[in-house]
């Protein structure tokens, strides 16, 4: 019932995948102490292979945009060389690898970088802070960031790209620009945390005008054959929800399309959840403004992607926890066999 899964699929001339499955980033806080990683995250990401790409968990483009306790980086030579081995195990086994650049934005936190950077300023699009308490280190509240210069958005750009590059250098076979889920690129795709009034807020064009940026950045320094991103129509984490939302989105997907890229990656946890001014689910909206390749995820089955493939819902399965529970997921699912059940003690360690 799941053969479409096992068919090789071309992202472009350069990058052939050998099957329609991918692993999604999943966060996992096991990068050492100088967030380089580690032998057993190598060891980790190898066992993995046999899906058509690997999309590592969200990699830090520079010490600011860190969010969360032990998240890996590719800002120094250190890492570049701790991702060598990563990527190096996962090439071994016959798989390739995409690194997820990510900044974190206004959900980032002085702990983890201010003696790194002399600075306690968080940056994002406006100061609106995000409500809450760090995850795993709840004793850390989110303060309200400082709004994103234009100086400073071109140093981004400039450093996403630096980012690219690395993870070229690296090893790796492309990258996916993080640009969904509330973080940095997100919050200025969104009315509910992008209050500003220059050239980067207010209207769409403007609102897409960094995450664009961004990507062409990107691009250049590395090829659009080599360059995805993720995106989140749908606000559903770390943002409000506001129904201008979708005139932001209705543009940037018509920018995106033009730019060839290797695929976009629908951001969302779970998929059956409907947003009224998207028109229903954010994969469905997606695929009715895009048209080039597209990858869901969501809480979905092997058997409910194969079936969402056959119906030209989407071109390839991203699947997430699943993986972490079952690093044979692939040929599990091939053979028709039980997965494990992923619990959430299986984040303690990596297997």
């Amino acid at each position: 019932m799941t053969d479409n899964l096992f068919q090789p699929f071309a992202l472009n001339e350069t990058i052939t995948l050998n099957n329609r499955i991918l692993m999604a980033p999943l966060t996992r806080c096991m990068a050492d102490d100088d967030l380089v990683p580690t032998q057993a995250m190598a060891e980790y990401y190898g066992r993995r292979a046999e899906a058509g790409l690997i999309i590592s968990e969200a990699v830090i483009i520079r010490p600011d945009g860190q969010g969360y306790p032990n998240t890996p980086g590719l800002f120094t030579a250190a890492q570049v060389e701790g991702w060598k081995k990563v990527t190096q195990a996962v090439h071994d086994n016959g798989g390739k690898i995409f690194a997820q650049l990510w900044h974190t934005g206004r959900v980032a936190h002085p702990h983890f970088f201010s003696e790194k950077t002399g600075s306690d300023a968080v940056i994002a699009p406006s100061a609106i802070a995000f409500e809450g308490t760090v995850p795993r280190m709840r004793e850390l509240v989110y303060q309200k960031p400082t709004p994103a210069t234009k100086a400073d958005i071109e140093q981004l750009v400039a450093d996403y790209a630096q980012a690219a590059a690395n993870a070229i250098i690296a090893g790796f076979d492309g990258v996916e620009i993080h640009g969904a889920n509330g973080y940095l690129i997100d919050q200025f795709l969104h009315y509910g945390s992008n209050q500003r009034s220059d050239e980067f807020g207010e209207t769409p064009e403007n609102m897409a005008r960094f995450p664009l940026a961004v990507v062409d950045a990107v691009i250049a320094e590395i090829g659009q054959d080599r360059t995805a991103i993720r995106i989140s129509p749908g606000a559903y984490v770390h943002l409000p929800a506001d129904p201008r939302d979708r005139a932001v989105f209705d543009y940037l997907l018509a920018q995106l399309e033009s730019r060839n890229l290797a695929f976009v990656h629908v951001g969302i946890f779970d998929d059956a959840l409907e947003f009224d001014y998207l028109g229903g689910r954010v994969s469905s909206y997606i695929r009715a403004n895009y048209n080039k390749t597209l990858v869901g995820v969501g809480s979905l089955t092997a058997e409910m992607g194969s079936a969402a493939i056959a119906e030209n819902k989407y071109d390839l399965l991203a699947i997430g926890r699943p993986f972490i529970a079952n690093p044979d997921y692939v040929a599990r699912v091939r053979e028709g066999k039980e997965l494990v059940e992923y619990s959430e003690e299986m984040l303690m360690s990596l297997v």
